[in-house]
């Protein structure tokens, strides 16, 4: 049957179920067809409330079907840095599609990605050299395991373990639930995960504690790599940790020539007040790993960046020292624009002064709030904020409280999705200050209601 032709039938009939059924689909809400056929990521499908529709993003933010305005206190999943429908982002992604959309890159190159790893190794430590491209956060950290793992395979040598912090949450991938903690989020597969030493994280009380744990880890001339999330670890619950303590284990791991992974995944582009969680440090990782704002929230990447070390060791005539690793959308051409037009925005002088002033506004809040009775701890760096709320459950994930956490504040006309009874502010850059001022007061309120009531 001619190509053209069937693909004319498809449409035909595609668009007569269509129409025999626009009645059924013009009554139904936006909820109910999602409910139909859409499965949510990290939601228990059984109790879950119908999720909000959003049409639509402006700033800081995001309009539902109703046309209720919500302020996006997370940057939605920590990616938007720069605010919604940006118009430099849209401007620079339409001109791009209007070029080249995407290309194979194996044995194929372009601009967007030769000038995207330019620019990206330029803000990047120093010590670094090459940009591996990928999709996402988690496929960034499985590409800097394997590269760690082959990295002693190429080199003939045994050393198949790897050091990683507990509470550590490193992507949903095989190999990122492996080095990440034993909890809610990969439970049902720890069987099949490798096995990972993990050490105590070095929050203040635990630093020699942790340093103590590593250095009989690395011992044993075993070790791949070590990977951790510089000062703040995200999911785990935003726990923080000094940045002298952290150079003093890199420091360890490089007298041991043991790789050392920094996972920016969420602290890279802004959010511990620097650019990179490492620009704090004065020991460099071998690899670094970046997601989330690197398009400014618009588009999936994820970028791998290593030391030439490491890159070196997969030059040989021996084709099985290959590193055998792609994605069907590796180094997207689109996604790479997207990404050139973020950095153009972060080249901006407001960029760093809107850093700089939440992160003020988020000390200033911090001396305010910080020994309240309904907390156990306030935590702060950057434009990252996070209060650990009192219960009787467990800190953790699945801490109950964080369904009125949720509900409280989406009532409030406020996105912030907890972990577990921690509530965070994590927000775009071009938020503004009446806004967090907003947040602060729902967060106090929220504070005295759960006072009262017990």
């Amino acid at each position: 049957m001619n190509s053209a032709f069937v693909y004319s039938y498809e449409f035909v009939f595609v668009d007569k179920i269509l129409i025999e059924n626009s009645d059924i689909y013009n009554r139904m809400s936006l909820e109910e067809r999602d409910k139909k056929v859409i499965w949510h990521p990290f939601t228990q499908i059984k109790a879950a409330p119908l999720p909000i529709p959003i049409v639509r993003g402006e700033g800081a933010y995001l309009f539902d079907d109703k046309g209720n305005r919500y302020i996006d206190g997370m940057a939605s999943w920590w990616v938007n840095v720069h605010g919604h429908a940006h118009p430099y982002l849209a401007k620079k992604i339409s001109e791009q599609l209007f070029t080249l959309e995407h290309a194979i890159f194996s044995g194929f190159t372009h601009e967007p990605a030769i000038e995207l790893a330019e620019r990206l190794l330029k803000r990047l430590p120093g010590n670094l050299s090459r940009i591996f491209y990928s999709d996402n956060g988690s496929t960034a950290v499985e590409v800097a395991l394997k590269m760690a793992f082959q990295y002693w395979s190429n080199k003939e040598q045994v050393r198949t373990k790897v050091i990683a912090f507990e509470n550590a949450y490193h992507g949903d991938t095989f190999g990122g639930m492996s080095v990440g903690a034993r909890n809610a989020f990969n439970m049902p597969f720890s069987k099949l995960l490798f096995d990972v030493i993990h050490i105590p994280v070095p929050v203040k009380g635990k630093e020699d504690e942790a340093k103590q744990a590593l250095k009989k880890a690395i011992s044993e001339n075993e070790v791949s790599a070590f990977i951790f999330e510089p000062l703040v670890q995200g999911a785990g619950g935003m726990v923080m940790y000094a940045a002298t303590v952290l150079d003093e284990m890199i420091a360890m791991c490089k007298e041991k020539n043991v790789i050392t992974i920094a996972d920016e995944v969420m602290t890279g582009f802004g959010r511990t007040g620097k650019f990179f969680a490492s620009d704090h440090l004065k020991q460099k990782a071998d690899i670094v790993c970046l997601s989330k704002g690197l398009t400014g929230g618009v588009m999936p990447l994820g970028v791998t960046a290593c030391a030439e070390f490491i890159y070196d060791a997969f030059i040989s005539d021996d084709k099985m020292k290959t590193f055998f690793h792609g994605h069907s959308y590796t180094a997207n051409t689109t996604a790479c624009s997207a990404a050139l037009a973020s950095l153009d925005l972060f080249d901006q002088p407001e960029a760093q002064s809107n850093i700089d002033r939440i992160t003020k506004k988020h000390e200033q809040f911090f001396q305010k709030i910080k020994g309240h009775p309904a907390l156990i701890d306030v935590r702060q760096l950057g434009t990252i904020i996070a209060f650990e709320i009192k219960n009787e459950e467990q800190t953790n994930y699945l801490n109950s409280l964080s369904e009125r956490i949720s509900s409280f504040f989406i009532a409030k006309g406020i996105i912030l999705r907890p972990l577990g009874n921690i509530v965070y502010v994590l927000p775009p850059y071009c938020i503004q200050d009446e806004d967090l001022d907003y947040i602060y007061n729902a967060i106090e309120l929220f504070l005295e209601e759960l006072s009262n009531r017990k």
